[in-house]
């Protein structure tokens, strides 16, 4: 039986990876979990959590805990939703988890935030906004 060559199977896992972040992206709201999105590309749960970090730099919950946040400023900028609103609304099914990993990734609390939006996106086109107020993990924002 002839192996596949590495750089071909490598390719075909970027492929299964790209998958599986465009799920994370169009789904964030769904619960979604890390063997859920293994099974949906005929991985290991581990294998797929190392090779995602691998090629993206975060795990997939992560990855998928930044895409809940970035749309949970989005809406609390918005300012038509409470936070819990917003908490269940981007997915998270925990105010208390929403909250923490809100404080992680931007810095302060969802409330916080909320109160200090206006500024923060202040004479920025809303096209450019997402892009300009992306969460940043604090570790990486201070170059660790």
């Amino acid at each position: 039986m002839a192996s596949i060559p590495a750089d071909a199977q490598r390719l075909r896992d970027l492929a299964l990876l790209r998958r599986v972040r465009d799920r994370i992206d169009r789904d964030y709201a769904q619960p979604l979990d890390v063997e859920s999105l293994a099974r949906g590309v005929h991985l290991s749960a581990g294998h797929l959590s190392r090779e995602f970090k691998r090629a993206y730099g975060e795990s997939p919950y992560s990855y998928l805990m930044t895409r809940r946040i970035e749309r949970a400023k989005t809406l609390l900028r918005r300012g038509d939703l409470s936070v819990t609103e917003v908490c269940f609304a981007v997915g998270c099914s925990s105010l208390g988890t929403f909250s923490t990993r809100f404080s992680e990734l931007v810095g302060m609390s969802p409330s916080a935030y909320r109160a200090a939006a206006g500024a923060e996106a202040a004479g920025i086109p809303h096209c450019l906004a997402k892009q300009v107020t992306r969460p940043v993990r604090n570790r990486e924002a201070l170059g660790r």
